[in-house]
């Protein structure tokens, strides 16, 4: 019997995802930066930045919890998660350049190792002993190392769930290979149940011709024993007859 097909797909686990508990640490960097180094008031950059790393956690959630049902709307957020966290290190390398801070790129003493770091670690925990003691030109460029390489987890993923659409379909296709599956199950079960049928049938009329088989070789041994009978009494008669008659020549014999 065919395997029955699941209309919904597996929950993923968001939380497992290092893409995801790399957005987690950049949301809680974001909130800490703002508040250490830009204005209270009076500069939306602020409501723009923790809005924006907020969005590529949350919609990572939403797209991971719909999947469930809708690989489209999976697609669809975690595509906005990643669209967030760009627009969150276009903020980040601003911050950068309106300041005049440098950028570790690959000829910076520091780059290799943040880098390391950075790939090595992925939760809040491992970032927040030091949010307290970085200079805004190392902040930004942590939150800028996080973003690139949450963009590039992102992307792979995202192929890989773009492969998986293509090859299995999404919850239409899904359905509809259930619904078929049933109905080839429910077939099977039928044909399975006429055979049972046709066997029940057979084996019935082999009983009843044997039963016949039976009942005719009854009537035949009765017919021979009313035979035998009624020639052991033709015998007993004929023989009492005989005595009957011998016996008068045999007194006049004596006399």
């Amino acid at each position: 019997m065919n395997k029955p097909v699941k209309v919904l797909r597996p929950q993923t686990k968001w939380e497992d995802l290092y893409f995801y508990q790399k957005t987690d640490a950049l949301y809680q960097m974001t909130y800490v930066f703002c508040r250490r180094f830009l204005p209270k008031y009076g500069d939306r950059t602020v409501d723009q930045m923790v809005q924006a790393a907020r969005s590529g956690k949350q919609n990572i959630v939403e797209g991971c919890a719909d999947g469930v049902t809708s690989t489209e709307m999976e697609l669809k957020l975690l595509n906005v998660a990643r669209a967030s966290i760009k627009e969150l290190k276009e903020d980040y390398l601003d911050y950068l350049k309106t300041r005049s801070l440098a950028l570790w790129g690959q000829d910076h003493p520091r780059y290799n190792g943040l880098l390391a770091f950075c790939r090595a670690h992925n939760r809040a925990e491992d970032y927040a002993p030091f949010f307290e003691t970085w200079s805004d030109e190392e902040f930004a460029n942590c939150a800028n190392t996080l973003c690139h390489m949450v963009d590039k987890m992102m992307a792979t993923h995202l192929a890989a769930k773009e492969r998986d659409f293509v090859e299995n379909g999404g919850i239409k296709e899904r359905m509809t290979a259930a619904r078929l599956g049933r109905r080839q199950t429910q077939n099977q079960e039928i044909a399975a149940l006429k055979a049972e049928v046709a066997r029940l049938a057979a084996e019935n009329a082999a009983l009843k011709r044997e039963l016949a088989a039976l009942r005719a070789g009854g009537a035949s041994g009765s017919s021979d024993s009313s035979l035998s009978s009624a020639s052991r009494n033709s015998s007993d008669s004929s023989l009492s007859s005989a005595s009957r008659n011998s016996s008068p020549s045999s007194e006049g014999t004596r006399l």
